[in-house]
C-alpha cells in the first residue's frame, strides 16, 4: 500500500514522536503543517492510524510497518544526498522529504546496498534495517573484502562502495562499479587494475580500498574464502 506524500509525512512524525519521547499519541497541532481533512480520512480509512483523542492520532498495529518504511526511506535519502551528492547540510532534510518518495518498489534496497547498509542518518538517528541489511550482515561474515586486499586473479561481485567523496563515487559508478557487478582484480599495488565487463580500469590504493567485493572462487561449487 502506497499512501500520499503528505500522509507519509504524518506517519514519519508519529514514528519520530515515539522514538524521541516514547509518546504514542501526537496532537495535530504538533505537526509541521496541519493536515487537511482529506489526508486524515486517507490515513483513517486505510486503518494505519486511529484517534486517541479529539485532536490526537496514533499509529495502529497495521500502521507501524508503513511508518517504519517511510522513515527508513527518508533517512536513506539523507545519507544518499550527504554521502554521494554532497548536498549542503541545511538543505538535506527538505531535499530528502521530496526525494524519499521516489524510493519505493525496491529502490530503497538498491540505495541501502550502494551505501553499505548504513545504520544511522547524517544526524545520528537510527535507520530501520531492511531485509537487505540482514543479508548484507550474513555475506559480510563470509567473504567481503576491499578490492585493495585482493590478490591478482581474484574475482567476485561488488558488494558496496564506502566513500563520502561524491566525485569519487560518481567516477566509480561511471566505470560500472555498482553493487552486484562482477569484478576481477588484474594487478595490485601501487596501481590497482581491475576488469568490469569488457572494460579495464586503474585506480590508486585509496580508491581501491573504498570498493568492497563479495568474493567467489574460480570453482563455482567451492565455498567462499573465509
Amino acid at each position: 500500500m502506497i499512501v500520499s506524500e503528505a500522509a507519509e509525512e504524518i506517519l514519519e512524525a508519529l514514528w519520530i514522536a515515539h522514538e524521541e519521547t516514547g509518546r504514542d499519541c501526537l496532537k495535530l497541532s504538533e505537526l509541521r503543517e496541519m493536515p487537511g481533512h482529506t489526508i486524515l480520512r486517507e490515513l483513517l480509512d486505510a486503518g494505519i492510524v486511529e484517534r486517541c483523542g479529539a485532536e490526537e492520532m496514533r499509529l495502529t498495529e497495521k500502521g507501524h510497518p508503513h511508518a517504519r518504511d517511510a522513515l527508513r526511506r527518508h533517512r536513506l535519502a539523507e545519507r544518499l544526498l550527504t554521502d554521494l551528492l554532497d548536498i549542503k547540510e541545511e538543505l538535506i532534510h527538505e531535499t530528502a522529504c521530496g526525494f524519499e518518495h521516489h524510493l519505493h518498489k525496491g529502490v530503497d534496497t538498491s540505495v541501502c546496498t550502494l551505501l553499505g547498509h548504513p545504520r544511522v542518518c547524517p544526524h545520528g538517528r537510527p535507520i530501520p534495517p531492511g531485509p537487505c541489511c540482514e543479508e548484507g550482515r550474513k555475506t559480510a561474515l563470509q567473504a567481503i573484502s576491499r578490492l585493495s586486499k585482493l590478490k591478482p586473479g581474484e574475482r567476485g561481485k561488488v558488494a558496496y562502495l564506502h566513500t563520502t567523496n561524491p566525485e569519487r563515487a560518481q567516477a566509480l559508478l561511471s566505470m560500472g562499479v555498482a553493487p552486484g557487478t562482477a569484478i576481477t582484480l588484474l594487478a595490485g599495488f601501487p596501481s590497482y587494475l581491475f576488469q568490469i565487463g569488457e572494460g579495464q580500469f586503474a585506480v590508486d590504493g585509496e580508491i581501491a580500498a573504498s570498493i568492497y567485493v563479495r568474493l567467489r572462487s574460480e570453482d563455482p561449487f567451492a565455498p567462499l574464502r573465509r
